[in-house]
């Protein structure tokens, strides 16, 4: 088999995970030890497949973002992935229970830019300049591989397990805030799921911000002006029931509340 045959029959064999809501079994094993080349070329190959059905990029989410996770899985640096407009849900809007496999919880800080990022070699005071506003979400990850048996490559082909984004609704500017520092506290029910801070995101959100805007641009494939970034987990996830609601306070952010409807 090819790469290409290769990228193909992955690409096909995720989005079949997806459609049938039958996980699949690792895909690490079949692809080359090439530092995840062919892992983002399955990423990218169902990305067009997707957009040439009509579904819009809207941005990127950063993964493996804490160091913990990075070491779990035997990698020293973070994956991206794609969101596109329909896995953006409001504050509170009800997600069907359905929607996704696997799905857990993690609290992050969102930003939304202003200003496109084409160079390369960005730095961290152009990206300021370019973020227009911050706003607290909860990302909903969902896995295409079965009991979350990833590595690096699993995730990275499996758009570093996409799911769904719930924004809060008040866009809150950079100026003033250290989103380093801001402490997290993540409820699911009442009951306190994650905690965290900033800090537990590459060091600092903005520092997993500009990796991703470094890479982006490396891959010809910068970042543009409207484009929403998660910036990766404040605490550790936590598993989505039907009928759960979380609840996820950012110090300095607000407040945002992800509700799932009672199973189909």
């Amino acid at each position: 088999m090819s790469s290409e045959e290769l990228i193909a029959a992955l690409a096909a064999e995720l989005r079949q995970a997806e459609e049938t809501r039958r996980p699949i079994a690792p895909i690490r094993s079949r692809m080359p030890d090439d530092e995840g080349a062919t892992a983002y070329a399955v990423q990218r190959a169902n990305v067009a497949h997707w957009q040439a059905r009509g579904r819009r990029v809207v941005g990127r989410k950063i993964g493996l973002t804490a160091k913990p996770v990075q070491a779990q899985l035997g990698v020293d640096q973070p994956d991206f992935g794609t969101l596109f407009a329909d896995m953006i849900y409001g504050d509170d809007e009800e997600i069907p229970a359905g929607r996704l496999l696997q799905p857990k919880a993690e609290a992050e800080v969102a930003l939304v830019l202003k200003r496109d990022l084409p160079a390369a070699d960005v730095t961290l005071t152009e990206l300021i300049q370019a973020v227009d506003f911050a706003l607290p979400a909860i990302e909903v990850v969902g896995s295409r591989i079965a009991g979350w048996d990833i590595r690096f490559n699993d995730t990275v082909a499996d758009n570093a397990s996409s799911g769904l984004v719930v924004l809060g609704a008040v866009p809150v500017p950079l100026a003033g805030l250290d989103l380093k520092l801001l402490p997290m506290v993540m409820t699911r029910d009442g009951a306190i799921v994650s905690t965290g801070s900033g800090a537990a995101c590459l060091g600092h959100p903005l520092n997993a911000a500009l990796w991703l805007a470094r890479k982006m641009a490396g891959f010809k494939t910068p970042l543009k002006a409207g484009d929403l970034i998660l910036t990766g987990a404040l605490g550790p996830m936590a598993p989505v029931m039907p009928g759960a609601r979380f609840e996820a306070k950012i110090e300095g952010l607000g407040i945002v509340r992800a509700t799932f409807g009672p199973e189909a």
